[in-house]
């Protein structure tokens, strides 16, 4: 579990999952959809999720998601519910306490 985390929680590691949850992406389109981050960090973190076995490139050269990447993104979609549950709770008006 922890090194599931290290590597989850690396810079743009999660934001490239979820890129590929719709589609498979070239390099460069993965590269826009994210910002335009750098090519050597892409590059990178591409290679460390290739090798957990999260992404691979299909037989058009290709980035997309492995079957375990995703069955981990679908654990990720009840984050995603709370995420915008608590983004709206913030955006509330709290009452004055005074």
């Amino acid at each position: 579990m922890l090194a599931l985390l290290d590597l989850l929680g690396r810079r743009w590691a999660l934001r490239i999952l979820w890129e590929l949850r719709l589609a498979p992406a070239s390099f460069q389109a993965l590269q826009t959809r994210c910002d335009s981050m750098s090519t050597s960090v892409l590059s990178q973190r591409l290679g460390e999720l290739r090798d957990a076995q999260l992404v691979e490139k299909d037989q058009a050269g290709r980035y997309c998601l492995t079957e375990p990447g995703a069955r981990l993104l679908a654990r990720l979609d009840g984050m995603d519910e709370w995420t915008q549950e608590w983004a709206r709770r913030l955006a509330r008006p709290t009452a004055d306490p005074s």
